[in-house]
């Protein structure tokens, strides 16, 4: 039997969001029909996480691949930096820190962010003020109005987490 005849099955990897698991997920966050966050595969690496990144006032700065981060024309005009010390890339604008991409061994990468929609609309996690009680022990959940998630597992789903603009949200849809 040749290589031709064989076939191979693979998943996409578990990626944690918010404390949350997800499994086979294309796209991780989503605004209105925008993806923020996805997993994407690539021929060279494998699978990889890809982040859009917009500023408030809905200008896409720059678009993360991996561990790597890549300017816009549009952030490119707007005097984003992109810094690298080392083990990790910056991504700064008149001197705030918007994005931090850190390598976390040979293929894995932490993301601190605070991600902007298109639209301006802020989107984060935040664990600030929360009752430690509702926080996992590495500080992280998804917050759902008054909701406080943490430990799921979504397999499967085409889109992880859908925030809309007319306030929707749709988790695992």
């Amino acid at each position: 039997m040749d290589n031709v005849d064989k076939l191979g099955f693979v998943s996409s990897p578990n990626v944690e969001y918010a404390g949350n698991y997800f499994q086979n997920v294309p796209i991780i966050l989503q605004y209105d029909e925008t993806p923020l966050i996805e997993v994407m595969q690539t021929v060279t690496i494998g699978w990889t996480a890809q982040f859009s990144i917009y500023n408030r006032d809905g200008v896409h700065l720059a678009r993360t691949r991996g561990a790597q981060m890549y300017k816009t024309a549009d952030g490119e005009k707007a005097g984003i930096r992109l810094l690298h010390p080392e083990g990790m890339t910056v991504c700064e604008l008149d001197g705030q820190t918007l994005f931090k991409v850190l390598r976390k061994g040979a293929a894995a990468v932490c993301i601190d962010a605070e991600l902007y929609a298109p639209d301006g609309r802020f989107m984060r996690v935040n664990t600030v003020g929360m009752p430690e009680s509702l926080v996992r022990a590495d500080g992280s959940s998804l917050t759902v109005g008054g909701i406080r998630m943490w430990g799921n597992q979504f397999v499967g789903c085409r889109i992880g987490v859908r925030v809309g603009s007319d306030g929707s949200l749709r988790i695992g849809g």
